[in-house]
Protein backbone atom coordinates (compact mmCIF):
# COMPACT_ATOMS: atom_id res chain seq x y z
CA UNK A 1 0.00 0.00 0.00
CA UNK A 2 2.62 2.66 0.46
CA UNK A 3 4.49 1.87 -2.39
CA UNK A 4 1.16 2.66 -4.28
CA UNK A 5 0.68 5.95 -2.36
CA UNK A 6 4.72 6.67 -3.31
CA UNK A 7 3.93 5.98 -6.70
CA UNK A 8 0.57 8.12 -7.02
CA UNK A 9 2.26 10.81 -5.59
CA UNK A 10 4.98 10.57 -7.95
CA UNK A 11 2.63 10.91 -11.29
CA UNK A 12 0.88 13.59 -9.45
CA UNK A 13 3.80 15.65 -9.44
CA UNK A 14 4.83 14.98 -13.17
CA UNK A 15 1.69 15.79 -14.12
CA UNK A 16 1.75 19.09 -12.06
CA UNK A 17 4.83 19.58 -13.97
CA UNK A 18 3.64 19.22 -17.41
CA UNK A 19 1.16 21.42 -16.87
CA UNK A 20 3.17 24.32 -14.97
CA UNK A 21 5.30 24.04 -17.91
CA UNK A 22 2.40 24.41 -20.27
CA UNK A 23 0.80 27.43 -18.19
CA UNK A 24 2.25 30.07 -20.67
CA UNK A 25 0.82 29.01 -23.28
CA UNK A 26 -2.38 27.61 -22.55
CA UNK A 27 -3.23 30.19 -20.20
CA UNK A 28 -3.98 32.80 -23.41
CA UNK A 29 -5.86 30.34 -25.37
CA UNK A 30 -8.29 29.94 -22.43
CA UNK A 31 -8.26 33.36 -21.94
CA UNK A 32 -9.35 34.12 -25.74
CA UNK A 33 -11.55 31.15 -25.38
CA UNK A 34 -13.25 32.94 -22.04
CA UNK A 35 -13.28 36.28 -23.84
CA UNK A 36 -11.03 37.43 -20.66
CA UNK A 37 -7.85 37.87 -22.97
CA UNK A 38 -6.53 40.60 -20.53
CA UNK A 39 -5.23 38.01 -19.21
CA UNK A 40 -3.40 36.41 -21.91
CA UNK A 41 0.29 36.89 -20.50
CA UNK A 42 -0.21 36.02 -16.71
CA UNK A 43 1.83 33.18 -16.61
CA UNK A 44 4.52 34.39 -19.49
CA UNK A 45 7.21 34.47 -15.77
CA UNK A 46 7.16 30.69 -16.50
CA UNK A 47 8.16 30.37 -19.99
CA UNK A 48 12.14 30.45 -18.70
CA UNK A 49 11.29 27.77 -16.43
CA UNK A 50 9.70 25.55 -19.34
CA UNK A 51 12.77 23.49 -19.51
CA UNK A 52 13.41 22.84 -16.21
CA UNK A 53 9.52 21.41 -16.00
CA UNK A 54 9.74 19.50 -19.16
CA UNK A 55 12.94 17.74 -17.51
CA UNK A 56 11.63 17.42 -14.74
CA UNK A 57 8.21 15.71 -15.98
CA UNK A 58 10.48 13.12 -18.04
CA UNK A 59 12.48 12.31 -15.03
CA UNK A 60 9.49 11.72 -13.17
CA UNK A 61 7.95 9.56 -15.84
CA UNK A 62 10.90 7.76 -16.77
CA UNK A 63 11.36 7.05 -13.20
CA UNK A 64 7.48 5.48 -13.06
CA UNK A 65 7.59 3.40 -15.58
CA UNK A 66 11.26 1.86 -14.79
CA UNK A 67 9.35 1.10 -11.31
CA UNK A 68 6.05 -0.29 -13.72
CA UNK A 69 7.89 -2.93 -15.82
CA UNK A 70 10.86 -3.90 -13.68
CA UNK A 71 11.05 -7.62 -12.18
CA UNK A 72 8.02 -7.31 -9.31
CA UNK A 73 9.18 -9.51 -6.49
CA UNK A 74 7.48 -12.46 -5.84
CA UNK A 75 5.06 -11.39 -3.00
CA UNK A 76 3.62 -13.79 0.00
CA UNK A 77 -0.64 -13.24 0.41
CA UNK A 78 -3.16 -12.33 -1.84
CA UNK A 79 -3.67 -8.87 -0.10
CA UNK A 80 -1.01 -7.11 -1.84
CA UNK A 81 -1.74 -9.19 -5.09
CA UNK A 82 -4.63 -7.58 -4.97
CA UNK A 83 -3.93 -3.97 -4.29
CA UNK A 84 -1.43 -4.10 -7.48
CA UNK A 85 -5.00 -4.64 -9.69
CA UNK A 86 -6.48 -1.09 -8.59
CA UNK A 87 -6.83 0.72 -11.50
CA UNK A 88 -4.81 3.76 -10.49
CA UNK A 89 -1.48 1.60 -10.15
CA UNK A 90 -2.17 -0.19 -13.73
CA UNK A 91 -0.45 0.10 -17.05
CA UNK A 92 -3.35 1.90 -18.61
CA UNK A 93 -3.66 4.30 -16.08
CA UNK A 94 -0.05 5.25 -16.35
CA UNK A 95 -0.48 5.33 -20.23
CA UNK A 96 -2.97 7.85 -19.52
CA UNK A 97 -1.34 9.96 -17.24
CA UNK A 98 1.90 10.11 -19.63
CA UNK A 99 0.09 10.97 -22.96
CA UNK A 100 -1.67 13.85 -21.14
CA UNK A 101 1.23 14.99 -19.71
CA UNK A 102 3.07 14.80 -23.16
CA UNK A 103 0.14 16.94 -25.06
CA UNK A 104 0.25 19.63 -21.97
CA UNK A 105 4.17 19.73 -23.00
CA UNK A 106 4.12 19.80 -26.48
CA UNK A 107 0.92 22.40 -26.07
CA UNK A 108 2.98 25.29 -27.54
CA UNK A 109 3.98 23.55 -30.91
CA UNK A 110 -0.50 22.76 -31.69
CA UNK A 111 -1.82 26.44 -29.70
CA UNK A 112 -2.46 28.11 -33.06
CA UNK A 113 -5.20 25.74 -33.62
CA UNK A 114 -7.83 27.46 -30.92
CA UNK A 115 -7.47 30.25 -32.79
CA UNK A 116 -9.39 31.50 -35.41
CA UNK A 117 -7.34 32.33 -39.04
CA UNK A 118 -6.90 35.94 -39.45
CA UNK A 119 -9.50 37.59 -41.50
CA UNK A 120 -8.71 39.11 -44.50
CA UNK A 121 -8.21 42.81 -44.61
CA UNK A 122 -10.94 44.54 -46.47
CA UNK A 123 -9.24 47.90 -47.05
CA UNK A 124 -9.95 50.52 -49.92
CA UNK A 125 -6.79 52.57 -50.00
CA UNK A 126 -7.55 55.74 -51.60
CA UNK A 127 -4.06 57.66 -51.19
CA UNK A 128 -1.09 55.10 -51.24
CA UNK A 129 1.01 57.89 -49.66
CA UNK A 130 -1.63 56.59 -46.87
CA UNK A 131 0.10 53.05 -46.48
CA UNK A 132 2.84 52.72 -44.12
CA UNK A 133 4.62 50.26 -42.10
CA UNK A 134 5.57 49.77 -38.35
CA UNK A 135 7.26 47.00 -35.90
CA UNK A 136 6.31 46.65 -33.00
CA UNK A 137 8.37 45.23 -30.29
CA UNK A 138 6.16 42.69 -27.64
CA UNK A 139 6.68 41.91 -24.34
CA UNK A 140 4.74 38.43 -23.08
CA UNK A 141 4.87 36.23 -25.54
CA UNK A 142 5.57 33.00 -24.70
CA UNK A 143 4.79 30.70 -27.82
CA UNK A 144 4.16 31.06 -31.31
CA UNK A 145 0.75 30.53 -30.28
CA UNK A 146 0.77 33.69 -29.51
CA UNK A 147 1.31 35.35 -32.83
CA UNK A 148 -1.73 33.87 -33.87
CA UNK A 149 -3.27 35.74 -30.58
CA UNK A 150 -1.59 38.98 -32.04
CA UNK A 151 -2.45 38.62 -35.70
CA UNK A 152 -5.91 37.88 -35.35
CA UNK A 153 -6.85 40.33 -33.05
CA UNK A 154 -4.61 42.95 -35.71
CA UNK A 155 -6.63 41.74 -38.81
CA UNK A 156 -9.87 43.31 -37.42
CA UNK A 157 -8.91 46.17 -37.15
CA UNK A 158 -10.29 48.25 -39.93
CA UNK A 159 -7.30 50.06 -41.82
CA UNK A 160 -4.46 47.27 -41.05
CA UNK A 161 -3.48 45.87 -44.63
CA UNK A 162 -1.34 42.88 -43.26
CA UNK A 163 0.04 42.04 -40.12
CA UNK A 164 2.53 39.63 -39.48
CA UNK A 165 3.92 38.52 -35.45
CA UNK A 166 7.10 36.72 -34.95
CA UNK A 167 7.70 35.23 -31.56
CA UNK A 168 11.33 34.69 -31.96
CA UNK A 169 11.82 38.36 -32.54
CA UNK A 170 9.22 39.39 -30.28
CA UNK A 171 7.32 41.70 -32.40
CA UNK A 172 4.54 42.58 -35.09
CA UNK A 173 5.22 44.17 -38.26
CA UNK A 174 2.12 46.02 -39.51
CA UNK A 175 1.12 47.37 -42.94
CA UNK A 176 -1.98 50.13 -42.49
CA UNK A 177 -3.80 52.56 -43.55
CA UNK A 178 -2.70 55.56 -41.35
CA UNK A 179 -5.65 57.49 -42.66
CA UNK A 180 -8.19 54.55 -40.69
CA UNK A 181 -5.82 53.68 -37.36
CA UNK A 182 -3.07 54.48 -36.11
CA UNK A 183 -0.17 53.31 -34.53
CA UNK A 184 -1.53 54.32 -30.83
CA UNK A 185 -4.44 52.23 -32.12
CA UNK A 186 -2.72 49.32 -33.21
CA UNK A 187 -0.40 49.25 -29.86
CA UNK A 188 -3.73 49.60 -27.64
CA UNK A 189 -4.99 46.88 -29.49
CA UNK A 190 -2.09 44.81 -29.01
CA UNK A 191 -2.11 45.78 -25.02
CA UNK A 192 -5.76 45.01 -24.50
CA UNK A 193 -5.20 41.96 -25.15
CA UNK A 194 -2.88 40.85 -22.28
CA UNK A 195 0.40 41.67 -23.91
CA UNK A 196 2.77 44.83 -23.70
CA UNK A 197 3.94 46.71 -26.77
CA UNK A 198 7.19 48.48 -25.47
CA UNK A 199 8.17 50.41 -28.86
CA UNK A 200 7.28 50.88 -31.82
CA UNK A 201 9.67 51.73 -35.05
CA UNK A 202 8.14 53.18 -38.65
CA UNK A 203 9.72 51.02 -41.26
CA UNK A 204 8.33 53.00 -44.06
CA UNK A 205 5.90 55.70 -44.83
Amino acid sequence: MTTTIKNSKGWIAGLLAAVAASLCCITPVLAFLGGASGFASSFSWVEPYRPYLIGLTIAVFTFAWYQKIKPQKQVGCDCEADNKKSFWQSKSFLVIVTVVSGLLMAFPYYAKIFYPKPQKAKVIVVDKSNIATVQLNINGMDCEGCTAHINGALSKVDGVIEANTYYKNANAIVKFDNSKTSVDSLSNIINNIGYKVISSTIINK
